[in-house]
């Protein structure tokens, strides 16, 4: 009759290493898809280092060198910000009884109002097919009572067949009117406001920048319009997004690192009944 063994004669088990549970088929497996993220994310990285430093800005000075209005954008279309304060000429006639005054302006820091108006463009210096409009600034006046005075005086008669030249500024976008005032009033610089108080629009293309006039019309003061700041070669927020994918690369890899020890770490407990194996990545020696 065979012998039963005692609890001294069992073999010793000892709890796995860190290394030993790491290099086992799952734990290599989770360090491929690792890899993988990590690998997407440093690519996206890339790219967005990539779009940071723009290789070939535009030349020093160009926003002021005077350029015809259809070399520079065409009706409905958007315009690039390289090209936001670039100088243009345009050549057309203002249409009567469409200057209305802007408000909540400010003229080198001082406030006040302008008087806009709409500029049928001459289709051959645009190149342009059927009627086409151009929303222009053509002055500025602190004085509430003098910009109604020169609107009206350029609505009864609007200057004709005129050559213009000035600086071509991107749509503000339209505003409510204030609460309880006038709900016609314009408070921002927006071809699209204009054209909603415009006259005969049918079938009619509309420019979406505007034109601040260099020269002043209906005894108003021209307005103050300076260079652009010229734009840096460096977009520092795409830098900032590329560091951020770099950190979410090395996360990648730190989560294999941190899950694989978890396993490692349950398993010590099952085998030794430590609650915490203190980091030893080998609790027992091995004989």
């Amino acid at each position: 009759m065979t012998a039963t063994p005692s609890v001294d004669d069992l073999p010793e088990v000892f709890p796995p290493t860190l290394r030993e549970v790491m290099v086992r088929p799952f734990w290599i497996g989770m360090l491929g898809l690792a890899l993988l993220v990590a690998g997407i994310f440093a690519w996206l990285g890339q790219w967005q280092l990539g779009n940071a430093i723009d290789t070939d800005p535009p030349p020093a000075g160009m926003t002021e060198q005077v350029r015809p209005l259809g070399d520079v954008v065409g009706p409905g279309a958007s315009l690039p910000e390289p090209l936001v304060g670039q100088r243009v000429e345009v050549s057309g006639s203002f249409v009567a009884g469409d200057f209305r005054v802007v408000t909540s302006r400010f003229d080198d820091g001082e406030p006040g109002y302008w008087v806009a108006g709409q500029l049928r463009v001459d289709p051959s210096t645009t190149g342009t097919d059927g009627p086409t409009s151009l929303a222009v600034a053509v002055g500025f006046t602190p004085d509430r009572a003098a910009a109604d005075e020169a609107t009206s005086t350029l609505n009864a008669a609007p200057p004709q067949d005129v050559d213009l030249s000035g600086r071509l500024i991107s749509d503000e976008g339209a505003k409510e009117p204030p609460r309880g005032g006038d709900p016609s009033e314009i408070s921002a610089m927006s071809p699209a406001a204009l054209l909603s108080q415009w006259s005969d629009t049918d079938d009619l293309d509309v420019y979406r920048p505007y034109l601040v006039s260099a020269d002043a019309f209906g005894g108003l003061r021209g307005i103050h319009s300076p260079a652009p700041t010229e734009l840096s070669s460096v977009n520092w927020l795409n830098i900032f997004y590329a560091v951020e994918w770099a950190v979410f690369a090395g996360f990648a890899f730190y989560m294999w690192y941190r899950l694989a020890r978890d396993a490692w770490e349950k398993e010590v407990e099952a085998l030794t009944g430590e609650d915490d194996p203190e980091g030893d990545e080998q609790p027992s020696p091995r004989p």
